[in-house]
């Protein structure tokens, strides 16, 4: 499970350092910060994927992407006795991402390249990676250090040598040491790691319109694991029903829709799904669903999945369902945290209640331009250090 998620330098997250739970619910008014942590998110996983630096192209590049403000907000400035003004930076411009887990954890820190050595200055280079052993990072407790392009095994860990065992000496600086090195004998950590962070899922805005691929039938194929999209929910709800808990979908429909259950038409190898409902004589199809009941059940298919990740990531599940829904998703939510760490950025005043003596609440706010934790003190804030360049 993750303990401490830590981000530097992206958007509004200028220095937020966050403690996790199992259930962890993300609040805030508009603008406080809570789409850049979920983006971060998808950053730390892209990271695994070996699309990190494509990821922050596609949001504008390093420049678009980096902390606005001033690189230090003077106490003065906090107190309201001086104006917001930028100073002559001190450090390296740098944009960092980590976490602490059990056992290990885990950083990377972008930068821009050097203007000589590369024909796209827009896309950042990775400076530093490091995977170490339990919550607080200590050079003594680093298993696997990547400094610019050199990749190395410690000295700590390869007690019987004095120097450090290099991976490789030529790692381009696009490239994520995660998604690049294999070799389970020397560094069996990194593919722990990389493996654990492939599995993280991320689930935001199912579209549901008239013209969904949803709405219409879709090849059947095991299919343990809901796509981000939902396009296979039939198959999703299928498997569930033959190789995941049966129950557990039956209840959720009936907690969701009394007296309605879930049938899956099969016809020729494609499936589909129909809703039957009580007083009906015949099932509603996909196509005749509206947009909130397709999309409660594509959250079922996402949260009951046989195949549990080690952490779940949730957008806005709230959205364009009615409010006599959200009751059974907090319900779903919670059953499915008992198998998954789950993190949940909601605005909905009832999921916040459903929530509210089961989860780790992190209340986002804005000061001066910058995210914060509501509440945070220096006692109840996680111990988090950078690695230096």
């Amino acid at each position: 499970m993750i303990q401490t998620l830590a981000v530097s330098g992206y958007r509004s997250l200028r220095n937020l350092v966050l403690p996790l739970g199992q259930l962890n619910l993300v609040t805030g008014a508009n603008g406080t910060g809570k789409s850049s942590l979920y983006r971060a998110l998808r950053l730390l996983g892209d990271a695994a994927l070996n699309t990190v630096v494509a990821s922050l192209a596609r949001e504008g590049g390093l420049p678009s992407t980096l902390w606005a403000g001033p690189e230090k907000i003077a106490r003065s400035v906090r107190m309201g006795e001086h104006k917001v003004e930028g100073t002559p930076r001190q450090k390296s411009v740098s944009l960092k991402l980590g976490f602490a887990g059990d056992p290990y954890s885990y950083c990377i820190d972008l930068g821009y390249p050097p203007p000589a050595q590369t024909a796209f200055p827009l896309d950042p280079a990775i400076k530093r990676e490091c995977i170490w052993h339990g919550g607080i990072y200590r050079r003594a407790s680093v298993l696997v250090d990547r400094n610019n392009r050199l990749v190395q095994v410690t000295p700590a860990k390869t007690a019987k040598h004095d120097e450090p065992t290099f991976l490789t000496k030529e790692l381009s600086s696009t490239d994520s040491m995660l998604a690049t090195i294999a070799d389970p004998q020397r560094a069996p950590e990194m593919l722990a790691v990389r493996e654990s962070i492939r599995g993280w899922r991320f689930y935001e805005g199912f579209r549901t319109d008239a013209a969904s691929p949803v709405r219409v039938s879709q090849v059947g194929t095991f299919t343990p694991v809901l796509n981000n999209d939902g396009t296979d929910l039939p198959a999703a709800l299928q498997t569930i029903r033959i190789f995941g808990d049966a129950e557990a979908l039956d209840r959720t429909i009936e907690d969701a829709f009394p007296g309605s259950r879930i049938e899956i038409d099969v016809q020729n190898g494609r499936f589909e799904v129909q809703l039957r409902q009580h007083g009906l004589l015949r099932p509603l199809s996909a196509a005749e669903l509206s947009d909130g009941t397709l999309r409660y059940l594509l959250w079922t298919a996402a949260l009951l999945t046989p195949r549990p990740p080690e952490l779940m990531v949730l957008n806005e599940p709230e959205t364009s369902l009615h409010p006599d829904l959200l009751p059974a998703l907090s319900r779903l939510i919670i059953h499915a945290a008992e198998v998954a760490q789950l993190i949940v950025v909601s605005h909905s005043p009832v999921l916040i209640k459903a929530f509210e003596a089961k989860c780790n609440r992190l209340h986002l706010e804005k000061s001066f331009g910058e995210t914060v934790l509501a509440g945070a003190t220096l006692f109840s804030t996680p111990k988090w250090e950078w690695p230096v360049r």
